[in-house]
């Protein structure tokens, strides 16, 4: 199979690019060189894993994982052309076996001639077990260095066998120095400045969420709406003072070229936080209306779902309700089941705050009956207020701790059969074999408490454990109360309990 040259995701050659604006902005800023990738310092630098690799002139098979727009098939190419191997490139979402077996033939004949082959598989993680298992002899014995990339967590999405044969390089989302850098790339491509306030540049950054190749084709946006408003004719009076030419876009007249595009707000036009100067210039308000921004990534079934789920779990538990409020909208943003989030923060009230507010669980299991009965968007203000509930109640494991070790003592303990004084004898032969015998009803005591012993007779008191241990939080001070004035009484009762 040839060479799958897919369009760079982020960077621009440092020396002087073929321009052809016919071509796509991302395509016209293809890198062509390891050094000129932008974000993923922590792995390209000298001192850095492939860094250091390349520096020794061996590469190991690798899986490259990280969120989209980071660069994982430009480096791959790269890395290919660093080290001399041929590029051969396959896609997990349209190849097979078949495929896969055409070009393991072809590296095999380039290897009998002394020359090595990288093989990129993109959306490795789509091929499913028994085609990742097709790569292990492959891989095992050197016919390809195997670069396979992925969005999704390798531990989760590939086989142990495969991941054993390569190391995993964790990619990060472009930072906003990494994505400023791609804007200041572009426009020196293009020749001018993109017609923007300092305000709407900084949006335009943030609005790519991490994503060079979004931002790349919202550049474009940018310039064709540019070059649409110059084609409009001019309001009577405006004259010809240049408003619309200065940093319209690439191919139209204005006085800012290479040589004058400056990176300051004065540069920019804009005198700072109020209304800019240039009319030609797009402001952060008007900017939704000429590019969208990117959806958030999320994926509902891999490492982000858990992932964020995770952390508004954990900012519950912290007890902040800002950050458990910004996970939650971060999860329904990304298309998150909101009846999900119900059902965890159900498990979450009994796991975290239990009987330090005994009403958490109420006020969970509310939000998810008020979700089935409205749906979205409404509904979705009952999870929330119940996020917000939770995350301001006091906190207490005791209730998960003690079922814990309840359920530890219950297997080390086996059949035990309950006291005979606490089983009910609804027919004779029970009342005769002592069903029911010396029970007492704790509603006609003295202090409404028996202090009568519970548990097996088989389960001698030394090798019991206190399984419940409330905390001084919340209600369950009171309950801490309550419990040692029972204990009280049960050793002042001790001499009037059936024994076991």
């Amino acid at each position: 199979m040839g060479i799958q040259d897919s369009p760079s995701l982020f960077e621009a050659a440092q020396g002087a690019p073929v321009d052809d604006p016919t071509r796509p902005l991302a395509d016209r800023l293809r890198p062509q060189r390891l050094e000129e990738v932008v974000g993923q310092d922590h792995l390209l630098a000298p001192d850095a894993p492939l860094g250091r690799m390349i520096a020794a002139g061996r590469l190991p098979s690798i899986i490259l994982w990280g969120p989209p727009g980071c660069g994982k098939t430009t480096i791959a190419r790269l890395l290919a052309q660093r080290t001399g191997l041929g590029f051969e490139s396959v896609s997990a979402t349209f190849s097979g076996v078949a495929e896969l077996r055409k070009v393991f033939a072809t590296a095999a004949r380039q290897r009998e001639i002394g020359q090595g082959t990288l093989l990129f598989v993109d959306e490795i993680h789509r091929f499913n077990r028994a085609q990742q298992d097709s790569f292990l002899p492959y891989v095992e014995d050197g016919t390809v260095v195997l670069v396979g990339a992925t969005t999704e967590n390798p531990s989760f999405e590939l086989n142990g066998a495969l991941l054993s044969r390569c190391q995993v390089m964790v990619l990060r989302r472009l930072d906003q120095a990494a994505l400023s850098e791609l804007m200041d790339r572009a426009e020196a491509l293009i020749g001018r400045r993109l017609p923007l306030t300092e305000a709407a540049h900084s949006q335009l950054v943030a609005m790519a969420d991490g994503d060079g190749r979004y931002l790349l084709g919202m550049v474009e946006q940018v310039l064709s709406h540019a070059r649409g408003q110059m084609a409009r004719p001019a309001p009577p009076g405006t004259g010809d003072a240049g408003t619309g030419d200065a940093g319209t876009g690439e191919g139209a007249g204005g006085t800012a070229g290479p040589g004058d595009a400056g990176t300051g707000p004065a540069d920019r036009g804009d005198p700072g936080p109020g209304t800019p100067s240039d009319p030609g210039l797009i402001d952060a308000g008007d900017l939704a209306a000429v590019v969208a921004s990117r959806a958030p990534w999320y994926d509902k079934s891999g490492e982000e779902h858990y992932n964020l789920i995770s952390a508004l779990h954990k900012s519950i538990r912290g007890s902040d309700p800002q950050a458990a409020l910004y996970w939650l909208a971060r999860m329904l943003e990304g298309g998150e089941d909101p009846l999900y989030v119900a059902r965890r923060l159900v498990h979450l009230a009994s796991e975290d705050i239990g009987m330090a507010d005994p009403g958490a669980l109420q006020i969970a299991l509310a939000a998810w009956e008020a979700y089935e009965r409205l749906g979205s968007p409404e509904g979705e203000l009952a999870i929330a207020q119940a996020v917000i509930h939770l995350a301001t109640a006091p906190k207490s494991v005791a209730v998960y701790r003690g079922l814990t070790r309840a359920r530890a003592a219950a297997r080390a303990t086996g059949s035990l059969a309950p006291p005979a004084h606490i089983l009910n004898a609804p027919t004779r032969l029970m009342k005769e074999l002592g069903y029911g015998q010396g029970y007492q009803y704790d509603p006609d005591t003295a202090d409404g408490f028996s202090g009568a012993d519970y548990f097996p007779p088989g389960y001698p008191p030394e090798q019991r454990e206190c399984f419940y241990e409330p905390t001084g939080n919340g209600h369950e001070r009171r309950i801490a109360e309550r419990l040692a004035h029972w204990d009280s009484l049960r050793r002042s009762h001790e001499h009037d309990t059936p024994g076991p």
